[in-house]
């Protein structure tokens, strides 16, 4: 029962919440004890809510998860844990995600609801609608990014919205023909109804126009004005090829048919992409925080 139960919450996609920590960093208050705490109080609430859009998500796909190669074995599907079990943990989760909303900022609270709500809505009808689907997908994405800056009540930068829009926006077309290729590959089992609707010669345009809107969008991000304006430095410019190299390595992984239904299994299981994140992080932590300069590259 607990290990079925821990598989229902998916814990291993709580990474997708970390880009609520992304206000947290380029606001510098990385180093402020109270911010932090109440970041990762708003990381914990994104991930409590984020399993129970899970398990309500597994309790309305339950059914054509079954003629699914991989997604049979989720706990709803095989019948490791029963349809009320799963609706108890699910009610479990929201009490847990209020009680650590209480006393943060009302927009916050807006923001954790709104995500909710329209990730119900994808669950139970739109994530049948060809690509709202995947906008839908990146909507939550900018939605943890908005709660990250509401809970810290920061600023955020538009350009960080944007490319967290375009990120999510290509880890989504990069799911969607995961999925379509693995259909089409497959001697059985009925396919999502959107699915039909795609073609992977689409997608990969999809992905090549998102892929661009997001390293534009950081570049210019690192740039612009304000950004010049707070951090005093313009040698933020240069974390842009971690970003470069990040999007072309997942370029990669789904042309060579590595991860590419499960942008997660990327993220926590490729070596290159793990340690290009790590030093992306570092190298803004140095030039941000600590006032590191670059001064063997021309100017």
């Amino acid at each position: 029962m607990v290990p079925a139960a821990v598989s229902l919450i998916r814990p291993k996609h709580w990474i997708k919440n970390v880009i609520v920590f992304a206000p947290l960093i380029f606001s510098k208050g990385l180093f402020d004890p109270s911010e932090v705490l109440t970041s990762v109080r708003a990381f914990v609430a994104f991930c409590l809510t984020a399993s129970a859009v899970y398990i309500l998500n597994d309790i309305a796909d339950a059914d054509s998860d079954r003629a699914h190669p991989e997604k049979r074995n989720r706990p709803l599907a095989s019948g490791a844990i029963g349809r009320r079990s799963a609706l108890t943990i699910f009610a479990l989760l929201l009490v847990a995600a209020a009680f650590l909303c209480e006393g943060m900022q009302l927009k916050f609270i807006v923001v954790l609801v709104a995500y909710f709500l329209l990730n119900v809505a994808y669950s139970f009808r739109l994530k049948e609608v060809i690509l709202l689907d995947v906008f839908l997908i990146a909507a939550g994405f900018m939605l943890r990014v908005l709660g990250g800056a509401y809970a810290i009540s920061v600023q955020v930068s538009s350009w960080i919205v944007l490319c967290s829009m375009f990120i999510s926006l290509f880890l989504g077309f990069a799911k969607r023909r995961g999925e379509l290729v693995n259909v089409e590959g497959a001697e059985s089992g009925a396919p999502r109804r959107v699915l039909l609707l795609y073609r992977v010669e689409f997608l990969d345009q999809m992905l090549t126009i998102s892929a661009a809107g997001a390293v534009i969008a950081y570049a210019l991000y690192t740039v612009a004005p304000r950004t010049l304006a707070m951090f005093g430095t313009e040698n933020l410019i240069y974390t842009t090829i971690f970003v470069i190299y990040g999007v072309f390595r997942y370029l990669y992984l789904i042309h060579s048919g590595k991860h590419g239904e499960n942008p997660t299994n990327a993220l926590t299981s490729d070596v290159p992409i793990i340690v290009n994140g790590v030093l992306w992080v570092l190298a803004c932590v140095y030039l941000i925080y600590l006032g590191g300069e670059v001064n063997w590259l021309p100017k």
